[in-house]
Parts: structure tokens; C-alpha cells; sequence
């Protein structure tokens, strides 16, 4: 029997000028130092695209508009499990300061391969090689 918790947690994908949004864990966090995509875990009676554009705002200062599921991911840790939950948004207002997070950074999709990432978000650098060309502006993206 699993009595491991379980959460889910949100993540969305940024893009501006062709580069997609990453921020570093912060120090003492779980996985510190470790890039990964914008987002955070659900609250209770919480949307998963609402949870996105609260950990959002408060993790970086800026609003977004959740537009679409792209992927889940599910993954075990030795001490819980989490789905997490990929979405694409686009970027309303304000400017990405690193409240919540180590660093900020915009890195074009065939660079994210330079940056250490949790175990789930491989699969969404997958997900992102798979369907961004590195030669297109994100309004072609097939995502």
C-alpha cells in the first residue's frame, strides 16, 4: 500500500521572442538549483489553471493566461508522488523578477539540454524537442 502524499503541481510554458521562461529552485527547497519550468503545487478547492496564474503571480510578479493543457506527468519520489500538470500560457503583464525562485532566465528550446532539470520535467523537454523547432517564433509552435 502507497502512503506515500501525492500532489499536483502546475508548470507552464512562457514564451517571449522565441525563448521559453525558466527559473532555478531556490536554496533549501526540494531539487534546490535545479531549473524547471514556472508553476507550483495546487491548493485545496483550486483549479489547476488557477493555481498556474496565482504561482504565477506570486513566484515572479507576472499575470498569464492559462491556454491550454499540454501534457501530465506523473512521477514518484522516495517521499511522495506528484502529477504534474503542463500548460501553455501566454504572458500579460509585468516583468519575470525572481521572487519565488534562485534566477530567471530565457533560453531558447535547444538550449534547455544545458541546464540540470527535475526527473518530470524531462519529459516535458521531450515534449518541447519533439514540437518547437529551435528555427520558429512560438506562434508556430505546434504546442
Amino acid at each position: 500500500m502507497n502512503d506515500k502524499p501525492h500532489f499536483h503541481v502546475t508548470a507552464g510554458l512562457v514564451w517571449h521572442s522565441g525563448k521559453l521562461l525558466i527559473t532555478r529552485r531556490p536554496k533549501g527547497s526540494h531539487l534546490e538549483g535545479y531549473w524547471e519550468f514556472p508553476g507550483g503545487k495546487q491548493e485545496e478547492n483550486e483549479s489547476l489553471p488557477s493555481c498556474l496564474e496565482r504561482e504565477m503571480l506570486e513566484e515572479l510578479g507576472i499575470s498569464v493566461k492559462v491556454e491550454k493543457f499540454l501534457l501530465k506527468v506523473d512521477h514518484e519520489y522516495e517521499t511522495k508522488s506528484i502529477s504534474l500538470h503542463l500548460f501553455q500560457c501566454s504572458w500579460l503583464s509585468g516583468t519575470p523578477t525572481p521572487i519565488g525562485c534562485d534566477e530567471i532566465r530565457w533560453v531558447k528550446p535547444d538550449e534547455l539540454t544545458d541546464y540540470q532539470f527535475p526527473p518530470p520535467d524531462i519529459r516535458i523537454l521531450e515534449f518541447i524537442r519533439n514540437r518547437a523547432p529551435s528555427s520558429r517564433t512560438h506562434e508556430g509552435y505546434d504546442i
